[in-house]
């Protein structure tokens, strides 16, 4: 049965969706933005939006009872592909090998005119 993952520390859901449902072993995080749960501005450079997209993880994840090793896949959406090294440097210190399966791709627009958006799957041991 299919459970909503009660997000405290992360940003409101705006949309007919929730952060995060949790069903069995199996947590799906939706798409994240790089909004400061707490000022909902969104950092200006593509690193600290990094850094804030996967802090905003982290703390749905760890109101899952869980944590980026959890994590078995990931989708990256990015403004442009061009940003993906950067991007990619970041997310590297947050994730642990075995890395998580991983898609990433450009897209035309994200929302709040984000650079970068990330969504996880991840299992309970």
């Amino acid at each position: 049965m299919k459970q909503k993952v009660q997000a405290n520390h992360a940003p409101s859901e705006i949309g007919a969706y929730s952060n995060a449902i949790r069903c069995g072993n199996m947590i799906f995080v939706s798409g994240q933005l790089p909004v400061n749960p707490e000022t909902g501005e969104v950092p200006k450079t593509l690193a600290e939006q990094t850094r804030q997209v996967i802090h905003n993880i982290e703390n749905i994840l760890a109101d899952a009872g869980a944590t980026l090793d959890n994590v078995v896949k990931t989708t990256v959406y990015l403004q442009e592909m061009y940003l993906f090294s950067q991007m990619n440097a970041i997310y590297a210190e947050a994730f642990r090998e075995p890395y998580p399966a991983r898609t990433s791709l450009a897209v035309k627009e994200l929302p709040l005119s984000a650079l970068v958006a990330l969504d996880v799957e991840a299992v309970l041991d």
